[in-house]
């Protein structure tokens, strides 16, 4: 590996291959993946044991962070504690989420 790495969202959504979530980056410190929810879907996420960004990419929805609702949309950039309760509500239109992980959600085995 060089140490660098170029990614394209067009390839990104592809490879994930119809998936809610596909990691494609992780490093020891941090991990990136792309979050595909369509509207009127269900996210299933549980509290995670790592600090968590998400990055808006496309989309409308609510994220519900314990008992507080915020509005996203595309541009949105959002950081959520390790261990709070949180999910995304009520998706208008389709949502793509960047999302980063520090340190990655779960270590390598």
């Amino acid at each position: 590996m060089s140490g660098f790495q170029e990614f394209q969202l067009a390839e990104l959504r592809r490879a994930a291959g119809g998936r809610a979530y596909h990691e494609f980056l992780r490093r020891p410190g941090m991990s990136m993946g792309l979050y595909v929810l369509p509207v009127g879907g269900t996210d299933t996420q549980h509290p995670h044991a790592a600090d968590e960004v998400y990055v808006v990419l496309g989309g409308k929805a609510g994220l519900r962070v314990e008992d507080e609702v915020h509005e996203v949309r595309e541009g949105s950039v959002i950081s959520v504690d390790r261990g709070l309760d949180h999910g995304f509500t009520d998706i208008s239109e389709d949502l793509h989420v960047l999302v980063v992980f520090a340190p990655p959600e779960s270590p390598e085995t």
